[in-house]
């Protein structure tokens, strides 16, 4: 039995909170933590669990009855809490974006290898059904080498959304919508394409004058065998439509699932290539589904790399390219120049301080409330399954 703890009980803590009550067999609640004790208070009555609450995690750090914690904090304090528990045997699953620099990145590493315990980084979409299956149809190489990749991260978020103490902020929130919104996306970009070798990027705040951070980003990548990636991140965009898209030498594919394959007339101009659209459409429908999605389905890897002794899918480095790739889209829209990559220890913007002292403030924070409204809704993006009609449906519906 893995007894875990949740530091942090925001919002997003019902989903990890959520995914541990999927695993009653092989999982136990044991403590909350918050700062506000009387919001992990307030979870543990809602969820019904018999849990210690505590309001700093250092009380924690020593407890017997601990396995394995969820850091749902702001990210500002992920590193420190991170460390702290892998300094003290405890296995650590952070949510994103896994810190706020890759300094606090490494030692995060670093402490898990010391300490020989498991470090692992939410990606949750890494664990539905279409992205794990753009993933596949990638590695088995149907649509050739990927020539262009676009990246829509469109969320959409009220004013009021930046009057919560922390955000908005580049000490508290580390970023704006790159960092905290197409960490996603920017994840399954490195998932499945890697590090990019060089980053251009430009930065604004186009409708939130409550917060320090950007609020609307576009960003161009380009890979050592040429190939250039666009990514928008943006908290400004109506119905929040979110996808992937990778254009093949032979296809393009993406998710929501959508597959176009052209090949060459006589005089150059494209001709529908039918016969590898249907393989393409075959192969995706043969994959087999996620038994569990989202944050579930990630914890369920989590726990069964622990039980199991292996290694989870997402590893701190998968997190620290994540931020690696971030920071230099910050760099590159700050300095209004173009970023190489890797970026070394003696960048500028390896540290939290060298940030946040280039950081552009786009407004100045004027409202910081404890919480915002009595409304508990909130959206996490996509499930890329798009808007199908019941044929569609019924396509894929032998997986």
């Amino acid at each position: 039995m893995i007894r875990v703890a949740i530091i942090g009980t925001g919002n997003i803590s019902a989903a990890h909170i959520g995914a541990y009550l999927q695993f009653p067999e092989r999982c136990k609640i044991t403590a909350l933590c918050d700062i506000f004790p009387e919001k992990a208070q307030q979870k543990a009555e809602e969820y019904g669990l018999e849990v210690t609450v505590a309001n700093s995690h250092k009380l924690l750090l020593d407890r017997d009855d601990i396995d394995l914690v969820s850091i749902c904090t702001p990210p500002y304090c992920h590193g420190e809490i991170a460390v702290d528990f892998l300094e003290h045997g405890k296995n650590v699953l952070v949510e994103k974006p896994m810190a706020a620099s890759l300094e606090e990145c490494d030692k995060m590493i670093k402490a898990r290898n010391k300490s020989g315990k498991l470090l692992s980084v939410i990606a949750q979409n890494r664990f539905r059904d279409p992205i794990w299956n753009i993933k596949e149809i990638l590695k088995s190489g149907k649509i050739g080498r990927v020539l262009h990749a676009e990246v829509d991260s469109f969320w959409w978020r009220g004013h009021c959304y930046y009057d919560l103490w922390w955000r908005g902020l580049w000490e508290k929130e580390g970023g704006g919508c790159t960092l905290n919104h197409a960490v996603h996306h920017i994840d399954m970009l490195g998932w499945m394409m890697g590090r990019p070798r060089y980053v251009q990027a430009l930065l604004s705040n186009v409708a939130h004058d409550n917060a320090e951070v950007e609020d609307l980003s576009v960003a161009l990548m380009q890979y050592e065998d040429g190939a250039v990636a666009q990514v928008t991140s943006s908290v400004v965009h109506h119905g929040e439509e979110q996808q992937v898209v990778f254009q093949g030498e032979k296809a393009r594919i993406s998710a929501p699932w959508k597959v176009k394959a052209d090949i060459s007339l006589d005089n150059g101009f494209p001709q529908e290539n039918t016969a590898l659209e249907q393989e393409l459409e075959n192969y995706y429908c043969s994959l087999p589904s996620r038994p569990y999605t989202a944050h579930t389905g990630e914890i369920d890897n989590v726990l069964t790399a622990l039980e199991t002794g292996g290694n989870p899918l997402v590893s701190g480095e998968d997190g620290r390219l994540t931020i690696e790739m971030i920071t230099a889209i910050y760099k590159a829209g700050f300095t209004h120049s173009r970023v190489e990559l890797p970026l070394s220890r003696e960048d500028p913007y390896y540290t939290v301080e060298g940030i946040q002292k280039n950081a552009v403030h786009f407004h100045e924070k004027t409202t910081a409330v404890k919480e915002l409204g009595t409304q508990k809704t909130i959206s996490t993006g996509s499930d890329y399954e798009g808007e199908k009609t019941a044929p569609e449906k019924m396509k894929c519906a032998k997986k």
